[in-house]
């Protein structure tokens, strides 16, 4: 599971903050995870649980913004759902997209102290 190692690198990160801004404990921290960054957010929030015990986080809650996975066909210039499992192709002129716009993200927005 490695969800633990990303819920222990945000407590890591988060106490970070905190320290830097003064602030003894942290009341929430906010992460965006991508449809396509491998993370299960239901096993983040329990690694999270488990990685904050002892820390300056152990009573914080985490709040998981979840990022659709989209994509954009440069040659009609349409935006679309990637879905999952992902599926490259664009609905509309029916080729294939080379750019992904969304889904990969996996980083800290907020830390409430």
């Amino acid at each position: 599971m490695h969800e633990l190692s990303i819920a222990s690198a945000i407590v890591e990160q988060a106490g970070q903050i905190a320290r830097a801004d003064g602030a003894d404990g942290v009341s929430s921290v906010t992460v965006r995870v991508g449809e396509l960054a491998g993370v299960v957010p239901d096993a983040l929030h329990f690694a999270f649980e488990v990685a904050r015990d002892g820390t300056a986080l152990a009573a914080a809650r985490l709040v998981v913004e979840q990022v659709p996975a989209r994509a954009w066909c440069g040659e009609c210039a349409e935006e679309f759902a990637v879905g999952m499992p992902p599926f490259f192709w664009c609905p509309r002129c029916d080729r294939p997209s080379r750019e992904l716009r969304s889904g990969r993200e996996l980083e800290i927005t907020g830390v409430e102290t």
